[in-house]
């Protein structure tokens, strides 16, 4: 017998959570929506009862690609009143469902048919499990009696995405569809929200059933970790109330959870600096004096600082991922842990939480309110204003900023920096990954939540052009810019030719240096100028030329070239807006990401440029 490993018993209660009812109350449309009687039991066939589950579960669009198996779902789906938008490649459905997700707090849902159709789903329902996005992928799959026999167009999908998705169903009966599409839902949308697949064989769907609404949801040991428990809460105020080196260390749980207000009120509360990881960003305003900016790999030198020399750190919705930790047995040697997660798998399970706390982020943060609210009356107060005067000479001593390129070409940072002063803090920004995705990060001012979209923990390149493609769907009335690489658009370019189609006006901000910036910038530090398979050809030999590119897949095509020129490009874009927009920002091919963590390393040994390491010692503290 194979004993498991950490990891695997790690995972198995990660899919295992067991928390139930909606945890955030954006000003977006909920995420479960109220389901309403939809009166007397009707004959239909399963792909009808498909089509109405969805209708009654108040979806209003769905990304997808018929095929032979998920083909009945469509004849229905040709008179309802669910939106279908036809992708160019199922990875595009399942990325625009995300961003979708993103930006509305709502389910996203993605249609495949069976075998390469689910397959090419994998990428994004992966990247949505790992940045705990709820989506629903509604698959097709071949009849019963052929499922196992390698029929064509067969692939064990349920299987296949057993280690990426909260749950998984593989629907048995036509009856049990409205049951299952429910389940899916609030599963997928509740607690730590996550992707939820949903696979239906053919012959299912062609069967006749009877339909009522609503189903007797069947999810035994399910149950809601909502409200944490109020010794673990006491405890924590306690510390954040005599701790003189404590950080909010948040994460995008406070944004699942619609925490964003509360966050603000606790932090100008205690005073206490605040740092927001890169799937956080917006959930605090930038413009906050209390803000330092994204820890990590390239966070700013005052962020790592004040984590690493903390001597408390107060976790809310965030994991201790690898990008922010740095090397892990270093990290934060001085500091207790409190650690607030809606998932219990995640407490503990990269850095020992001394003070433990499951529960939603809106619900802890609101309780913790109420007890350093306690202890203020008490008279335990917090001195913090030797610990503010270090973190303000950091970041006075090492603010973000970048040299204009020595030959004379325009650089990226500053591109990025003109879009967000141009488009401003009401825009979504959704961002590939690479050095575009880091500029982004930190050159754009995000003061309000839910205006930063980016694949964070998967690092998906290709994610960019498809979820704005979702988040445009979700807020048609606000203006959505992707920021790709060269490399990354290259991926899923083809999906603005839908936008174009389905009159959804993204813009587009292609930061092109002609290289895989990322992997190039590493083979400078680390592999001695060794530039192996990075440089792509879009600048010795424009192939694409991405203007004319754009115009053939139905958009206007701009290019810039030089700062001159950069204003009136973005303002150019932003004046058109019955069509998606693409410009083509040609810039330095030596320009890298600073301040950066080497993988592996300490974060002490973080590199403010290159060959420049400020040295956080015991002086400093």
């Amino acid at each position: 017998m194979t004993r498991p490993t950490p990891e695997t018993l790690a995972h198995s209660a990660r899919r295992a959570r067991t928390t139930a009812e909606p945890t955030a109350d954006r000003a977006a449309a909920p995420a479960t929506p109220a389901v309403p009687a939809v009166g007397a039991p009707l004959q239909v066939s399963g792909a009808g009862s498909l089509v109405r589950s969805l209708e009654a579960l108040g979806v209003d669009v769905v990304f997808g690609i018929p095929g032979g198996a998920i083909l009945p779902a469509y004849d229905p789906l040709y008179d309802s009143r669910v939106r279908h938008i036809l992708v160019r490649h199922e990875q595009g459905a399942g990325h625009a469902a995300t961003g979708y997700a993103q930006a509305t707090g709502r389910v996203g849902v993605c249609i495949a048919t069976s075998g390469p159709g689910a397959t090419n789903l994998v990428t994004p329902i992966a990247d949505a499990y790992m940045d705990s996005v709820p989506v629903v992928a509604i698959t097709g799959q071949v009849p019963r009696p052929a499922i196992g026999t390698d029929a064509f167009q067969e692939a064990d999908i349920q299987g296949i995405t057993l280690p990426i998705t909260k749950h998984n169903f593989l629907v048995q009966t036509p009856e049990e569809i409205p049951r299952v599409l429910a389940e899916a839902f609030h599963l997928a949308a509740t607690g730590r929200p996550g992707p939820v697949l949903v696979d239906i064989p053919k012959d299912v769907l062609q069967a006749q059933t009877t339909f009522a609404w609503p189903p007797t949801l069947d999810l035994p040991g399910y149950r809601p970790t909502l409200h944490p428990h109020g010794k673990q809460i006491r405890e924590a105020a306690r510390l954040m109330t005599t701790a003189r080196r404590p950080v909010l260390y948040v994460g995008g749980g406070v944004l699942k959870a619609g925490a964003t207000e509360g966050l603000r009120r606790l932090a100008e509360l205690t005073g206490i600096p605040v740092v927001t990881t890169l799937m956080a960003r917006g959930a605090f305003p930038d413009s906050h004096d209390q803000h330092l900016g994204m820890p990590g790999m390239h966070g700013t030198v005052a962020a790592v600082y004040a984590l690493q020399k903390s001597d408390l750190i107060v976790a809310l919705g965030a994991r201790f991922d690898d990008r922010v930790t740095g090397k892990l047995d270093s990290f934060a040697p001085g500091a207790t842990v409190v650690h607030a997660d809606i998932d219990p798998a995640e407490i503990g399970k990269n850095r020992t939480a001394d003070v433990p706390i499951v529960g939603d982020a809106r619900h802890v943060i609101d309780e913790l309110i109420g007890a350093v609210t306690v202890e203020h009356a008490a008279g335990r107060i917090a001195e913090l204003a030797e610990w503010w005067a270090q973190l303000s000479d950091l970041r006075a001593r090492y603010p973000l900023g970048y040299d204009e390129p020595a030959d004379g070409t325009l650089a990226p940072q500053y591109v990025i920096k003109r879009l967000g002063e141009i488009v401003g803090p009401d825009a979504i920004y959704v961002a590939g990954v690479g050095q575009h995705q880091m500029w982004a990060a930190q050159f754009i001012s995000y003061e309000q939540p839910y205006t930063w979209l980016n694949s964070g923990g998967a690092g998906t390149m290709g994610y960019a052009v498809p979820a704005a493609m979702g988040a445009k769907v979700g807020k048609p009335d606000t203006v959505v810019w992707a920021v790709d690489g060269d490399g990354c658009f290259q991926m899923t370019n083809q999906e603005l030719a839908t936008c174009a189609l389905e009159g959804i006006p993204v813009k587009i901000a292609i930061i092109n240096n002609g290289n895989l910036g990322m992997v190039r910038q590493w083979q400078t530090l680390f592999y001695g100028e060794r530039y192996s398979n990075t440089e792509l050809g879009t600048h010795k030999h424009r192939i694409p030329d991405f203007v004319k590119l754009a115009e053939a897949l139905g958009c206007i095509g701009l290019r810039c070239e030089n700062a001159a020129d950069v204003d009136k490009t973005i303002e150019a874009a932003m004046a058109i807006d019955d069509a998606p927009v693409v410009i083509d920002f040609v810039v330095g091919k030596d320009a890298m990401v600073w301040p950066m963590v080497a993988a592996g390393t300490s974060n002490d040994e973080i590199m403010f440029a290159r060959d420049v390491r400020p040295v956080f010692d015991e002086d400093d503290v």
